[in-house]
């Protein structure tokens, strides 16, 4: 007898993508702007970097989620759904500024470019709940961490005076523990035992390992798209500290990988999410690195600490507080995003000669990450009480991580 999955998506998924879009689509043809850049030179020198980041969004992240055996339909599916929705509504958000002075949404290269990196991070947020939820709770999801992350964005540059640039790289942070808030509020019964069919094979590894070199490729361009475009030197410093870092992590992860395994062997899931540890640090303090030894010693560190968290933290998070996070993402971002934000911290002090800018400076600091934290941590229970109701109809436990609950098998339809 055929399993019974989840009910059909027709009366949900499909009202709600085709209002969205219909939204979307009216705001844009009142208030979107295409507008080029009065500099047509930079404008055009800006598309391979816009080209970069795509990738990562698109293929990086599509094919790191396809590691689980029955979920790789949905791990890339969904991620582009999800990916192509947040966008455009971080377009609007992001407009918004522009849209109180000239009335319009300006949309240019790099308004894409920061509404894609908003995307990166709900997509960072939605690898805690991966497998566990269907794709009308995804977009939901996506929705509210953009406009969540935009708040805080805006609270930085608005009351700190943070440039933008150091305030979109808390991303990781932010979307990390957004995810972990929510899964932990998602949590459901029996969770702790683990799921039947929560699995990774040779093959899915393999394509999941194909996102890890997307991202890893490109990081760099991530990494320094939003630095100073008059300052040329800052933008190869920012490119070549993002390089070296991701190596000595790659080589790190590998080494740790091997001394945490009881057999002495490599990790591959772990590896695939470690080895881009470096870059996700030296991304948050990326303004305060000078020299090639600051970014090497970073990525260094951020390997040991992701690989050793992902080897222990996963497990002990589940059994103490019954937080099941799907891709790590506490150990993969939420770690190495704070393990910058403390490197900035103290490269800024170090490179201080007057002790009164430098504790100015601290004090400061310590603001950023204490806002960025707990508007992450609200809105990510906000989200995850809304999201708890049997309304949604998230899958039963034994229907996760399975592409068969959303998606037409028409080799298993002739079989039946």
């Amino acid at each position: 007898m055929a399993p019974k999955y989840a009910p059909s998506l027709r009366s949900r998924l499909a009202p709600l993508l085709l209002c969205l879009q219909t939204g979307l689509i009216l705001l844009s043809a009142f208030y979107f702007e295409i507008k080029e850049t009065d500099d047509r030179k930079a404008s055009i020198n800006f598309y391979p970097e816009f080209q970069d980041v795509n990738a990562m969004v698109i293929l990086g992240f599509g094919f790191l989620c396809t590691f689980l055996v029955r979920y790789g339909f949905s791990g890339s599916g969904f991620n582009l759904l999800v990916a192509v929705v947040a966008t455009q509504w971080g377009i609007i958000l992001n407009g918004i500024k522009f849209w109180y002075y000239t009335g319009k949404i300006r949309v240019d290269l790099k308004s894409l470019v920061v509404a894609e990196m908003y995307t990166a991070s709900a997509l960072i947020s939605i690898g805690a709940v991966l497998g566990k939820t269907n794709p009308v709770q995804l977009t939901f999801i996506a929705l509210l961490e953009v406009s969540g992350f935009v708040l805080n964005e805006w609270l930085l540059q608005t009351l700190l005076k943070v440039r933008p640039l150091n305030s979109i790289m808390l991303l990781h942070v932010f979307g990390a523990l957004f995810g972990v808030m929510l899964t932990w509020i998602l949590n459901r019964k029996g969770s702790e035992q683990g799921f039947e069919k929560e699995k990774f094979d040779r093959k899915s590894g393999l394509f999941s390992m194909l996102g890890t070199l997307f991202l890893w490729m490109f990081w760099p361009s991530f990494n320094s798209v939003l630095v100073d475009d008059w300052t040329p030197w800052k933008k190869l410093q920012a490119v070549g500290s993002t390089y070296l870092a991701l190596a000595v992590s790659a080589v790190t992860a590998a080494g740790v990988s091997v001394l945490c395994n009881p057999k002495g062997k490599l990790n591959l899931i772990q590896l695939q999410s470690c080895i881009l540890a470096g870059g996700v640090a030296v991304g948050v303090s990326i303004s305060a690195i000078h020299q090639p030894w600051e970014a090497m010693t970073i990525g260094f560190t951020a390997a040991i600490i992701s690989t050793t968290g992902f080897n222990y933290l996963k497990k002990h998070m589940l059994l103490v507080f019954e937080c099941h996070d799907t891709c790590a993402i506490l150990s993969t971002h939420g770690l190495p995003g704070l393990l910058g934000w403390l490197a900035k911290l103290a490269l800024h002090i170090k490179d201080c000669d007057d002790h009164n800018v430098a504790i100015r400076f601290a004090v400061f600091h310590i603001c950023t990450l204490f806002i960025t934290i707990i508007i992450s941590l609200i809105m990510g229970i906000l989200t995850g009480l809304l999201l708890k109701w049997d309304f949604w109809r998230p899958p039963q436990n034994k229907k996760c991580f399975d592409d068969q609950a959303f998606w037409e098998f028409p080799n298993l339809a002739e079989r039946k």
